[in-house]
């Protein structure tokens, strides 16, 4: 427990050999994988959104699912993934709301840009539907309180795409850690998410032919198409490769506050989640009280609003502490090794995708877990080895066992609260208290009226 964060986290050493030996791991119990093996039990699946986080996800779901109907803004996505993944054999629609009137289809992937996720999830959970939802769930806290609500009412099955939590993973490790108490009781965790890209002024272009820019836009404002194309870049062995376009559609949505909210709510979703439910599983009340900290901005900022309209303007560098209940807090920041540190009375640990570091974690070489630790916190669901592959085999298996999967709507938006009242306090440039019971912000009207976007005319939520 001596020396500061920065060289413990330099020092530390992955955790590789520790879970390749695997005595405190359990026997995954059977998983779906084994029960749709014939043609009769493959599952029919609807797409809303086909890029390349669709693509992934489609990819390690094939095995039980058939993509029967695509709906994208983008006709060039939608006829790709038919191809890949359907053989040209999928219905293709510019509307997703004919894929929600389908009777053939029970389950949605929603894989669309973040502001384009809560009309769809909230309209597929009504039409009886259940669905897998990317991450972040919502692009506001309002949004998150309708989903829930909407959830509770219907019964209806949705996972969101934080798959972190699932597998036999460094991260299922970490908490399996937690809940057996061998970190005692948490006094900080910390989750540092990186920064995003910056970009000069993008020029209006022509929306290219194919995508349907006002669909595209949806709930969001009325905005110019942009796009530039950045030099080759020279790699290895002399190769020249193109960059990704730097735009304000496709993937690079994310550096938009329009439309996402940066890397707190891109990767603050995943490891965020991940320090949040470490505080619930070793008991602990992970309800904020308070949010402060400092960010910086590529552009101006007038009551919360970027000035500058031609330019990502999520934050690019930000150190924020959120309080909790007795005296825990979370640090959410950009500068330091992209992770989790938990720090306990009994000792500490570092969890990232490569690396499961600390005292408690070389000590499961003569203390492992017990039997069974790592079902525990995972609600004793099946789970299999890849994480984006268990999470939808999770996904699937509690859709058709009527079970709560294990990153459901409200764990989930319980931590992206977090995540958004810190784009709320980047954006004003203040600290902000938090009202956890009511999900209101406390004395500060203006930042109260970021807990909602309103959806553009002909967008709106058809409940």
């Amino acid at each position: 427990m001596k020396g500061n964060r920065r060289g413990f986290l330099s020092s530390c050493a992955t955790a590789a050999a520790a879970t390749a030996a695997t005595p405190y791991f359990f026997s995954a119990p059977r998983t779906l994988a084994d029960e749709t093996q014939s043609k009769n039990d493959r599952i029919a699946l609807g797409l809303i959104g086909a890029g390349d986080i669709a693509k992934a996800n489609i990819g390690v779901a094939k095995d039980w699912i058939d993509v029967v109907a695509i709906a994208d803004a983008d006709a060039n996505r939608a006829a790709e993934s038919n191809e890949r993944y359907s053989q040209g054999k999928a219905a293709v629609y510019d509307d997703y709301r004919k894929i929600l009137e389908r009777k053939d289809i029970d389950v949605i992937h929603v894989a669309t840009p973040d502001h384009w996720h809560t009309k769809p999830v909230v309209e597929a959970m009504l039409a009886g539907k259940d669905i897998y939802c990317e991450k972040p769930l919502t692009l506001t806290i309002d949004e998150g309180k309708l989903i829930r609500k909407v959830q509770r009412e219907t019964g209806r099955i949705v996972q969101v795409g934080t798959q972190q939590r699932s597998a036999f993973s460094l991260f299922t490790t970490a908490m399996a850690l937690v809940a057996e108490g061998r970190l005692g009781r948490i006094k900080r965790v910390q989750a540092a998410i990186g920064a995003p890209p910056s970009s000069p002024a993008l020029p209006v272009v022509a929306v290219p032919k194919g995508l349907d820019w006002d669909r595209w836009l949806g709930p969001a404002p009325v905005a110019d198409y942009r796009w530039l194309q950045g030099p080759a870049v020279v790699g290895k062995e002399g190769k020249e490769t193109l960059p990704n376009p730097q735009t304000n559609c496709h993937y690079e949505f994310r550096w938009w506050y329009e439309y996402s909210g940066g890397k707190l709510t891109d990767w603050g979703a995943h490891h965020v989640d991940i320090a949040t439910w470490a505080l619930m599983l070793n008991g602990q009340k992970a309800s904020p009280l308070a949010i402060s900290g400092t960010a910086k901005h590529p552009v101006t900022f007038k009551d919360g609003v970027p000035v500058e309209k031609d330019r990502y303007n999520t934050a690019t560098e930000f150190l924020f502490t959120v309080d909790f209940p007795e005296g825990t807090q979370m640090v959410i920041r950009h500068d330091t090794d992209n992770g989790v540190l938990i720090e306990g009375d009994k000792g500490r640990i570092f969890v990232s995708r490569g690396k499961l570091a600390g005292e408690p974690v070389e000590a499961l070489k003569d203390h492992p877990l017990p039997e069974g630790a790592i079902a525990k916190v995972y609600k004793n669901l099946p789970m299999e080895h890849n994480e984006r592959k268990a999470h939808w085999a999770n996904f699937l298996w509690c859709a058709k066992n009527k079970k709560e999967p294990i990153s459901d709507v409200h764990s989930h938006m319980k931590m992206l609260n977090i995540c958004h009242l810190a784009g709320i306090s980047a954006r004003l440039g203040r600290s902000l208290k938090w009202d956890d019971a009511a999900e209101q912000i406390v004395g500060d009207e203006e930042a109260n009226a970021m807990l909602a976007r309103p959806s553009r005319k002909g967008y709106e939520i058809e409940m």
